[in-house]
């Protein structure tokens, strides 16, 4: 019979948060002394090392769907139990599944309709946001209001000003358990956004629902990966993190976070060099012990300049065209502030658009935008597709959607997984039957015997602190465990267009100096055990050449 790890083990973070040789083997030998009944078969995994030390490719969403139609079957006759498990078994054919939180007006809505390219989620005070609201690709519109009670009903789409107008049609917030907007849109087909009410709210009710979505009582929660917004470092940011992490249900690390200082602008009190300021800010954060611990990366973004970017009109191109085309020194005077650029033109003064116009320019890209755009165009920018792609590059988005790329798309499959089978591993222990005890062992299995998940979990005791290396050290063995990307160049610190020679050569040099590690004897054994793991890494590599 295959053993588990104790539940105590668990409690004090050795189990699923560091790599032990030894488990695995323990396992290998356990799983030979008793087969398992006809009713629940073993799922083939591989061990963590196999007998020539080259790791087995593995399909982990194969291996965990598996176990999931065994569960299935076991739980048929208990209603509640197989609908979860349903729901988690199309959750592996889902994309990727990223919630959006933060502090109220930490800028999530605008952030969201920045990455999606169009203003679907609203991003004023209104009802909806009080209401949690997924953002899915479809190929057609559709919004539908699920309540509390179960049932669900379509909404109206209301579209005005190019904005997408959501309303609950009289229902109170309360009642709604979540908004589901189908939108046809590339940039949701690898990731589903779900964005989230603020957190410190002066509603206790609204803070709740994003407390309680990210942090369930009983089981994963629904996002497999998060990206949290602050507008500056505030203990209630790090409090929530820290409660997140801490969460024993949802075994969340940092590995699926990232930090995004949503108002970057603001940092440099809009002067044209903010991004610059919010770049060095973000810099220090990344090396700040603490903020490593809780999330992957922060990433600096001026979210209106990005949202703007991505949505910008013709005719607000021509209005900005207008204003760099007038008297400079009057135009600099004007911009000292948001409210003298939107007042009404004294006598005398050039001809500029309407206070109207000004104000809605003001309102859509904000001090910091107008301040950036009118000099691009003075530059010889003609063209609003031109200026939209600059103001997007100068924003921070790229970086931003490169990040969610490498470390929550790439790794889909696996977050995925996780959640799954952390939901799974909750059902079976709340509801126990006969059979739980031999699907527990194939989740335990899977985690400890799958090296992607081996990666993943070593990656997260390296943010963490629970493997301590040498500063230079963890850097390396972030970047081979694919703590900045899973691509193999990446994974080596090579450039994209390394040859396979220099690929090989690479990682059979890191392969090296790690084996190394792994044997010498003053290496401590959470070190040795990590490198060995590094080691396995670099041996798939190879394998795959």
């Amino acid at each position: 019979m295959i053993l588990r790890r104790s539940k105590k083990n668990k409690k004090d973070g050795k189990g699923s948060d560091e790599y032990s040789e030894e488990y695995s083997e323990e396992n290998e030998n356990s799983a030979a002394e008793t087969p398992p009944p006809a009713a629940v078969r073993e799922v083939p995994v591989p061990a963590a090392r196999s007998p020539h030390g080259t790791p087995v490719s593995t399909d982990i969403c194969g291996q965990v769907r598996l176990v999931l139609q065994q569960a299935a079957e076991v739980y048929a006759d208990h209603a509640e139990a197989a609908e979860r498990i349903e729901a988690h078994l199309d959750r592996l054919d889902s994309p990727v599944r990223i919630a959006i939180a933060g502090k109220v007006k930490a800028g999530k809505s605008t952030l969201l309709n920045a990455l999606v390219g169009e203003v679907i989620a609203p991003t004023d005070a209104g009802e909806c946001t009080r209401v949690v609201t997924w953002y899915r690709n479809a190929p057609a519109p559709r919004i539908v209001m699920r309540r509390r009670d179960g049932e669900s009903n379509d909404l109206p789409i209301i579209r005005q000003n190019g904005r997408l107008e959501l309303g609950l049609g009289g229902v109170a917030p309360e009642e709604v358990d979540r908004l589901t907007v189908d939108w046809p849109s590339g940039d949701l087909a690898t990731m589903t956004l779900i964005d989230t009410p603020g957190i410190a709210s002066a509603s206790v009710e609204v803070s709740t629902r994003t407390e309680d979505f990210l942090t369930p009582d009983e089981e994963q929660g629904a996002a497999d990966a998060i990206v949290y917004l602050m507008r500056h470092v505030h203990a209630d940011d790090m409090g929530f993190l820290e409660a997140f992490h801490a969460h024993a249900a949802i075994g969340s690390s940092p590995v699926n976070t990232v930090a995004v200082l949503s108002r970057a602008d603001e940092i440099g009190a809009g002067r044209v060099d903010a991004l610059q300021s919010a770049r060095a800010i973000a810099s220090r954060l990344r090396a700040d012990e603490k903020i490593r611990s809780l999330c992957q990366t922060v990433v600096p973004v001026a979210g209106l300049l990005a949202e703007t970017g991505r949505t910008m009109r013709q005719a607000e191109f021509n209005a900005l065209a207008a204003i760099a085309a007038a008297d400079r020194d009057y135009v600099d005077a004007m911009l000292l502030s948001a409210d003298r650029f939107g007042r009404e033109l004294p006598e005398g003064a050039p001809e500029l658009p309407s206070a109207a116009i000004r104000s809605a320019l003001m309102t859509r890209f904000g001090l910091f935008g107008v301040r950036i755009a009118l000099p691009l165009i003075r530059q010889g920018i003609t063209d609003s597709t031109a200026l939209a792609g600059e103001l997007v590059r100068r924003s921070g988005l790229e970086e931003l959607r490169e990040a969610l790329t490498a470390l929550f798309t790439e790794r889909g499959d696996l977050l995925k997984a996780r959640s799954a089978l952390m939901a799974l591993d909750s059902i079976l222990r709340s509801t126990p039957l006969a059979e739980t005890d031999l699907l527990l062992a194939q989740v335990e299995k899977i985690f400890s015997g799958a090296h992607e998940f081996v990666e993943l979990a070593l990656l997260g005791s390296l943010r963490t602190g629970a493997v301590a290396l040498p500063s230079e050290q963890r850097a390396e063995a972030e970047r081979l465990l694919g703590g900045t990307g899973q691509a193999q160049f990446v994974r080596l610190g090579l450039a994209p267009t390394a040859s396979l020679q220099e690929i090989r050569e690479a990682a059979t040099d890191a392969m090296s100096r790690w084996r190394r590690r792994a044997e010498n004897p003053a290496s401590a054994r959470p070190v040795a055990d990590a490198a060995r793991v590094i080691v396995r890494t670099c041996e798939g590599i190879l394998s795959s050449l």
